[in-house]
């Protein structure tokens, strides 16, 4: 079986599509090596070289000229003979010749339906048209959660037996078992706390920051966040200022993944307290890590939490607080917590995942 994949993020994001992309291509290269995957776009870049060691694994570079991705990979992937196009972040080419292929798209989450204020007006608009034209195309749609699947059905009027639900796992980085004297340099070099909370995912409103940083004012609870700092930033930096908290919260920049898994095995508690999520990856990090985590008990995070994640209301920073300071304070539940939480996101792993998306290609196109 021949496998296009529409590679623009796997070659050019560092971040959420693009460890997605990165990710699926690694697992299903690895556990059957048998098929071709061939991953289109413009040029390549550092970024998955590893993957392309793979010898089932190619790079094929789109037909010039601009709009190339979404008139003219479509036709390319034809030309190579594909039996499948899978489009990994919400797209798929728009044109495509009379040739035979089956087309899936991954869509992440729907978050600029619900929760608009955090976009353009012309983004929303873009983003709801092409999201849309991809449900039509595609023979397939894979949602990345549960939750996922509700937004599809409701926003974008797609028959639910048209949506698979497949979740995603997370780098491997998260799941090895770093050597002692890189766990001692990585602490070293970022000066980390002997005891702290983390938080890690970009800076932003949706993400709220704001309320772990006024659940722990107060209290002498270090805090350790790893993420890209938007416009929201200053609000928090405002905070931090007017209440003297300079030397208990600390941000860090330039986290390689092996280094963030080693923070994330340093943290006593993970606090992931976002309004909305596709997914929520950094959960799915942190049990790995087999560090005890507290989120939000809304859109699709107590799907990646699993039953022994401990939960909290996002808007309310006194939940928040009061919900640190007892795993803070009570080492043997945040043991008992964590080790269940790692025997439970276990069925996040790379094998299970694989399997269920040979499972579809293999469906599809039979």
């Amino acid at each position: 079986m021949k496998i296009a994949y529409d590679a623009k993020r796997f070659f050019h994001n560092t971040s959420g599509l693009g460890n997605y992309s990165r990710d699926l291509v690694r697992i299903v290269s690895k556990y059957f090596p048998e098929n071709e995957y061939i991953l289109f776009n413009k040029n390549q870049s550092d970024r998955g070289k590893d993957i392309l060691e793979n010898p089932s694994v190619h790079f094929a570079e789109t037909s010039k000229g601009s709009m190339s991705r979404q008139f003219k990979m479509g036709k390319d992937a034809q030309k190579q003979n594909a039996d499948v196009f899978h489009g990994l972040s919400g797209e798929l080419p728009l044109k495509w010749d009379k040739k035979p292929i089956k087309k899936i798209v991954t869509i992440h989450d729907l978050i600029f339906v619900r929760y608009p204020q955090y976009y353009s007006f012309f983004d929303r608009k873009i983003h709801l048209w092409k999201f849309k034209k991809a449900a039509n195309t595609a023979d397939k749609i894979i949602a990345i959660s549960e939750q996922t699947k509700r937004d599809i059905i409701q926003f974008l009027k797609v028959p639910e037996s048209k949506i698979e639900v497949i979740y995603q796992g997370c780098h491997k980085a998260f799941k090895e078992q770093q050597s002692e004297e890189f766990i001692q340099q990585t602490k070293e070099k970022f000066n980390l706390p002997e005891r702290f909370i983390l938080n890690v995912g970009t800076i932003e409103d949706r993400k709220n920051l704001l309320n772990i940083v006024k659940g722990i004012s107060g209290t002498d609870i270090p805090l350790i966040v790893v993420g890209k700092k938007t416009k929201y930033f200053q609000k928090i930096a405002a905070f931090i200022q007017k209440n003297k908290m300079e030397k208990q919260v600390h941000f860090l920049e330039g986290v390689s993944m092996d280094e963030l898994a080693v923070i994330y095995k340093s943290a006593d508690i993970f606090v992931y307290p976002s309004f909305f999520e596709g997914f929520g990856i950094p959960v799915i990090e942190a049990l790995f890590s087999k560090t005890v985590t507290i989120t939000s008990n809304t859109s699709c995070l107590p799907e990646a939490g699993g039953p022994d994640s401990v939960y909290i209301d996002p808007k309310n920073h006194l939940d928040i607080q009061s919900k640190i300071k007892f795993l803070w304070e009570n080492e043997s539940e945040r043991k008992r917590r964590a080790e269940k939480s790692f025997e439970f996101v276990q069925k996040f792993n790379d094998e299970p995942i694989a399997n269920e998306l040979m499972m579809l290609y293999r469906k599809i196109i039979s």
